[in-house]
């Protein structure tokens, strides 16, 4: 039996959370330091547990709950990181009107069976000024790339930085964002990091709006509206799964399509091979459909598999 040393006991709102006790806690421990976090994945580690981490910017919903539940199925500790990235928005973004509600977050992750939180600010993220950044290239290049500048440097390098304080067996991360998805796996796979980067499918509500936490921006009219993206997307993987369409043809019509369903702009619409990313007039390897389109004030972004 392992003794108990009791550290510190803080309270974060509603939660009483204990760190630095030489075992696991039974409830959901919320950390705000690098150490903490450490201490308390080795709390895990040190009666055999493996570690999966789920990194977030917060506002969580049923896609975010999904990647904890797909932790906890594969036997991993599940820890989830809650930090509003700046590095990743560009400066006519919107980082300061980002939603954020830490409390509802910490409820739903408790409920899912998170173990431990990982949510720090600004100072303890990025304490200094960062000389060092994580690019990848090749996969970062098209679709969201030249609409976003910088986005994907300020991804891979926190994702990084997470990596590196948490150091988990398994990282868990939606196909929604799927390009970023390729981006993690790409950097992994370079930097020979020891970790599994695991996909999860894309959560949507009954009528197929993809989940995201921007959702919220929507006004009625425009949630209706929304419901076209994947109508169209399911319209275009059919039309070029069996060969009636080339990839450019099925595209341009479904890109047509939402402008008239009252999308105010289709940044892209096209269809890629699901490891390069690079675009298909002809689909005879695993494929994409995959689309940003701004609906109002809002950029939505979704993507599905061609068979």
């Amino acid at each position: 039996m392992i003794a108990k040393v009791r550290l510190g006991t803080f309270r974060c709102g509603a939660y009483r959370v204990t760190i630095g006790d030489s075992q696991p806690q039974d409830r959901l421990a919320v950390v705000r330091t690098v150490a903490g976090l450490r201490k308390a994945v080795a709390s895990f580690r040190a009666v055999g547990r493996t570690i999966g981490l789920v990194p977030t910017m917060g506002a969580l919903h049923e896609g975010h709950v999904s990647l904890v539940k797909g932790a906890l199925a594969r036997g991993d500790v599940p820890a989830t990181s809650i930090f509003v990235n700046p590095t990743q928005f560009g400066p006519n973004e919107d980082f300061a009107a980002y939603p954020r509600d830490e409390a509802g977050d910490f409820a739903k992750l408790e409920a899912a069976g998170c173990r431990i939180v990982f949510a720090p600010d600004k100072d303890e993220m990025y304490p200094v000024p960062m000389l060092t950044t994580v690019k990848v290239t090749g996969v970062t290049e098209g679709l969201c790339g030249p609409f976003r500048p910088g986005h994907f440097d300020g991804v891979a390098t926190v994702v990084t930085k997470l990596l590196m304080m948490a150091g988990p067996d398994r990282a868990y991360f939606g196909e929604k964002d799927f390009q970023q998805l390729q981006v993690i796996k790409t950097m992994v796979r370079d930097l020979a990091m020891p970790v599994e980067i695991v996909g999860m499918p894309t959560v949507r509500e009954p009528d197929g709006l993809a989940l995201s936490s921007r959702n919220r921006y929507l006004s009625t009219a425009e949630r209706t509206a929304a419901l076209h993206l994947h109508r169209q997307m399911t319209a275009v993987a059919g039309a070029v799964r069996d060969g009636r369409d080339s990839c450019s043809a099925a595209t341009a019509a479904a890109a047509r399509a939402l402008l008239e369903a009252g999308f105010d702009k289709v940044e892209y619409l096209t269809v890629v091979d699901a490891e390069s990313l690079r675009p298909l007039e002809r689909v005879a390897s695993p494929a994409r459909v995959i689309v940003a389109a701004r609906l109002g004030r809002t950029r939505l972004i979704d993507n599905i598999a061609v068979g």
